[in-house]
């Protein structure tokens, strides 16, 4: 019997033929892996640009009845990304469902692997890359602090416990609300601590040149890819050598 992410036994048949995942990072890792496995995504699976699948609405509210007439062998979900009674309703109409729970470096390429496997496949060259190109990134000179908005109206940041936060304290960059008891709390850009750079990433919300860092005056942004910051597959290899410069300012 195949274990997942949170201890969960999955019943994963001898063979998984059909995947449908409802988490873009995991949709890009399947479909690197084995092109044709997936027949089904959501509407935020953006990579591969050339994916053609049937779309299930989003992560937060994935149609299960859709999911279920696709009749997958298995479904691959997130903690963090999916609601239990989504991922409940699919378990009750029999289909099988591995969740991941990833919130660090370490854990994303344990967990990917792992992922991986539940659907049949071998660990994939693109995820020893992305290891060794972690691996390869220097220790940090120094360290700053910084703000990572998420979201405005309302202001909406990455705080505790958050794959996000890991991947740019690796990078020599602490969160200033990692002491949050939210992973995305609310907060007041007047109301902050002091920081030493603002961290705009292009997703979920767009932040632009025109658009956040004037929130944060005198204090020098860095505008950033939301998907090397916070997606967990293939992109992990391109986060270790873009982000950096990135985020020098």
């Amino acid at each position: 019997m195949t274990v997942d992410d949170e201890g969960r036994s999955v019943p994963v048949p001898t063979e998984v033929r059909r995947v449908v995942s409802i988490v873009p990072s995991l949709t890009e890792a399947v479909a690197a892996t084995a092109p044709g496995l997936l027949v089904g995504a959501t509407d935020w699976c953006t990579r591969p640009a050339d994916l053609d699948v049937p779309r299930i609405r989003g992560t937060k509210n994935p149609d299960v009845d859709a999911i279920v007439a696709l009749r997958p062998d298995l479904v691959v979900a997130n903690q963090e990304e999916n609601r239990v009674g989504d991922l409940d309703a699919l378990r009750a109409a029999g289909v099988a469902v591995y969740v991941t729970d990833i919130r660090t470096l370490d854990g994303a390429f344990g967990s990917l692997d792992r992922m991986l496997a539940a659907c049949g496949l071998a660990r994939p060259g693109w995820l020893d890359d992305a290891e060794k190109a972690w691996a390869a990134v220097p220790e940090p000179a120094e360290r700053r602090r910084a703000v990572i908005p998420i979201w405005r109206k309302p202001w909406m940041a990455v705080g505790s416990d958050t794959f996000t936060g890991a991947v740019l304290a690796r990078l020599g960059v602490d969160n200033v609300l990692d002491a949050s008891e939210e992973r995305y709390p609310r907060f007041d850009p007047a109301g902050l601590p002091p920081v030493d750079l603002a961290v705009l990433p292009d997703e979920p919300y767009l932040f632009t040149a025109d658009d956040g860092p004037e929130a944060f005056p005198g204090v020098p942004s860095a505008l950033v890819s939301g998907r090397l910051l916070t997606w967990y597959g293939p992109s992990l290899a391109e986060a270790a050598r873009d982000l950096p410069a990135s985020l020098a300012g």
